[in-house]
């Protein structure tokens, strides 16, 4: 399926690696130029390379963090216009509300709250000018089915989810969609550390805490960064502006489970 969006361009944010990679995979697939983004540069500029080598798009690089404005600056001055937005961070501190500090939960509302509100308010008045753009936000399951352990999570991605749902009532007149991506247990490095907490915390094997990971899903295994990859690029498609505020889960069928 051709998504007609070849020749544009797409910011991927927190894309050297995981489900970023995978957006910014799928994009460039398609013929999309990508600007992406990351803190270590070795890694960011390793991935640029790979893109380029199996795709004929211009891959530009900006190694900043995006959760300060000056992180944010440079990652918007390598492209201000883009027509695609994908943003995306590691997701913050896993644990109880109870035995969070203060600090936990500002740094949650600083990465998935506030970041990503400040990059749609820098590129959504341009994209409605131009009358298109694809608005992405990588959030969580934890949105629609929040979980004690992941209280960091749940609170930020929920109210920024809240406030997307509300501005893609008003954009999607002027072509520019707005939607989010849930995933549940697709098999990246924020894995690997909830399997580590769960070994440590129970006192069992790294292999046996990936076995139940993959076991508390119902599709039986863990989901891959390209499944996620396809569905953020099938987003952004030229024919895909009917679709806005809506949370696509990406959760292998059903949650069935956390640590």
């Amino acid at each position: 399926m051709d998504l007609g969006i070849a020749g544009r361009w797409a910011t991927v944010c927190a894309s050297s690696q995981g489900l970023g990679r995978a957006c910014a995979e799928a994009l460039a697939a398609e013929g999309v130029h990508v600007v992406i983004n990351g803190r270590d540069e070795e890694r960011l500029e390793k991935t640029a390379a790979e893109i380029r080598s199996r795709h004929d798009v211009t891959v530009r690089t900006v190694a900043a963090d995006i959760t300060t404005a000056q992180g944010r600056e440079q990652l918007l001055a390598a492209r201000p216009d883009p027509d695609i937005l994908v943003t995306n961070l590691a997701g913050p501190k896993p644990g109880p509300f109870l035995s969070l500090q203060e600090e936990d939960l500002a740094r949650g509302l600083e990465m998935h709250f506030l970041t990503p509100l400040a990059l749609v308010r820098s590129v959504v008045d341009g994209m409605r000018e131009r009358r298109f753009g694809r608005i992405v936000n990588i959030t969580s399951a934890m949105v629609t089915t929040p979980h004690s352990f992941m209280a960091a999570s749940s609170g930020a991605r929920t109210g920024m989810t809240s406030v997307m749902k509300g501005l893609s009532r008003i954009t999607v007149a002027d072509n520019v969609t707005i939607n989010q991506l849930l995933p549940e247990r697709i098999d990246t490095g924020r894995q690997q550390q909830m399997a580590q907490i769960e070994m440590e915390r129970d006192g069992i094997s790294y292999e046996e805490a990936r076995r139940r990971q993959a076991e508390s899903i119902a599709a039986g295994r863990l989901g891959r960064p390209e499944e996620l990859g396809a569905a953020c690029a099938f987003l952004c498609g030229a024919q895909s502006g009917y679709i806005s505020g809506v949370n696509l889960h990406l959760d292998g069928g059903s949650y069935v489970g956390l640590v």
